[in-house]
């Protein structure tokens, strides 16, 4: 039976009304698959997660919230097997979305600061009222932030970021520094609720209310944690004056509910701070890389641009070095701006690599699937030649030898002719991003003189936007 009837039926039972429509939403980050039901008069959200012990979790600490006053979603019915559940719909208006709206540039309009305040506002009491009302060990996937769940974190960054992005480190040598920064963490103690993914997009405004959603992965934890997580939201972009006045604004908050000092708090906040953006960069490669979530990787521009932000900032930098000579190497890797995607962009951007068979291809990062893929090694290869071996396709002598070459020419006319195709069609049907990728063995013959002559080519004949990138060649 397909999730959307046993919601539907889920419906009926609890209102007594099998007049209803139904239609899924867009994916999320995470793998719950969510859906909005509506009979004419109210919807409501449908919600399908194979995760039995996540939704209870979800299920139990809403039930604290609510007993404590914290504005959080309705659960209205759950079914037997507790994998569907009913919500309350929220809207769809996030304080991320109402802060894109109503920004101008970098500047922040006051009623979108007031929303943040009240936000952090209502995060410390999350984060205090809530520490002596809930059992930890009902929690998921653990009761507490411990030195485990840090570690996790950290492999997750490793395997899902560094290595995708192709970042070198010792094996060694990192693994000492994530022990040693584990254990400078856990220093700082925390018996609070955790909430964990406290960001501007799990903020709902509703009726100028503000309402909090997926908080299921919470447990015992630092307060440092949740609010170096909403002012450091990579996409936020917040300026480091509004995150410092945001700051200030939070710790008067906790200060009213938890005899807390200052001096206290700061001693471990930029350390938060880096793991949490340490935990994003492994999360955009897994949802970007692994699972072809494109948005995710457009991204990682801004958390390397909050990650120089807060380096000099470390303390513990001497205790950790091979950490901090990776971290520094990724907010000096230019390659990590290409993902910086203009999602508003008016006309056809043509995205035009040359790479080698020899390392991993070029990854889309427009979310659009991909493109045309050219198999360049079938024609001469002038990196034989010794005197074109250390040169490249973009040197007038090798792209003068291919063009003397019957087998290159053929090759590269008629691929230009198959991206011409699909380039009017796109243009035509308003479609925003093509990617076409040239192949050869080294990546710095054959396919870069493809790549360069379809660019130019583009950039005569259409009013297209053209990205050269050469994968194999220095910047």
């Amino acid at each position: 039976m397909s999730a959307e009837k046993i919601l539907k039926d889920l419906y009926g039972k609890e209102f007594n009304d099998n007049r209803v429509e139904i239609s899924q939403l867009p994916p999320s980050g995470s793998a719950r698959k969510y859906y909005r039901l509506n009979d004419g008069n109210k919807t409501l959200i449908g919600v399908y997660n194979e995760d039995v012990a996540e939704n209870n979790a979800f299920f139990y600490l809403t039930g604290k919230f609510k007993n404590l006053g914290l504005n959080v979603p309705e659960i209205y019915s759950v079914d037997k097997r507790k994998k569907y559940y009913l919500l309350e719909d929220l809207g769809d208006i996030t304080l991320y979305s109402l802060l894109n709206k109503k920004r101008k540039g970098k500047i922040i309009p006051s009623d979108i600061i007031d929303l943040y305040k009240r936000a952090v506002e209502e995060l410390s009491k999350f984060q205090v009222l809530s520490k002596d009302k809930i059992d930890f060990n009902k929690c998921y996937p653990r009761k507490s932030f411990d030195e485990l769940s840090m570690k996790w974190d950290l492999n997750y960054f490793k395997y899902y970021f560094l290595k995708p992005v192709g970042v070198l480190f010792d094996e060694d040598k990192l693994e000492k520094d994530f022990n040693n920064f584990v254990a400078y963490l856990s220093k700082a103690g925390g018996d609070y609720f955790m909430y964990r993914d406290f960001n501007s997009r799990n903020i709902m405004i509703k009726n100028e209310d503000l309402c909090f959603i997926d908080y299921q992965g919470g447990r015992k934890g630092p307060l440092q944690y949740d609010i170096a997580s909403l002012l450091y939201d990579s996409k936020a972009d917040l300026n480091d004056d509004l995150r410092t006045e945001l700051l200030n604004h939070y710790l008067k908050s906790v200060r009213k509910l938890e005899n807390i000092r200052r001096a206290d708090f700061m001693k471990y906040y930029y350390e938060f701070v880096l793991l949490r953006l340490i935990q994003m960069f492994g999360a955009y490669g897994n949802r970007g890389f692994f699972e072809g979530k494109a948005h995710f990787l457009q991204s990682i521009p801004y958390a390397a641009k909050n990650l120089e932000s807060i380096l000099n900032k470390i303390k513990i930098s001497r205790k950790i070095p091979e950490l901090f000579r990776v971290l520094n190497e990724i907010t000096r890797d230019k390659k990590l701006q290409e993902y910086k995607w203009n999602a508003g962009h008016k006309d056809l951007i043509v995205r035009v690599y040359s790479f080698s068979y020899r390392y991993k291809m070029p990854y889309d990062i427009s979310g659009n699937g991909g493109g045309f893929v050219f198999d360049c090694r079938a024609i001469p290869n002038p990196g034989k030649i010794e005197k074109y071996k250390h040169l490249t396709g973009r040197n007038k002598k090798v792209a003068d030898f291919l063009k003397s070459q019957p087998a290159a020419i053929k090759f590269l006319n008629e691929s230009i002719n198959m991206v011409e195709q699909i380039v009017e069609n796109y243009i035509e049907r308003g479609w925003r991003d093509l990617m076409v990728c040239y192949g050869c063995t080294g990546g710095q013959h054959r396919s870069v003189f493809c790549a360069e002559s379809l660019a130019r080519h583009l950039k005569k004949k259409y009013k297209v936007k053209v990205i050269l990138k050469h994968t194999r060649l220095p910047l």
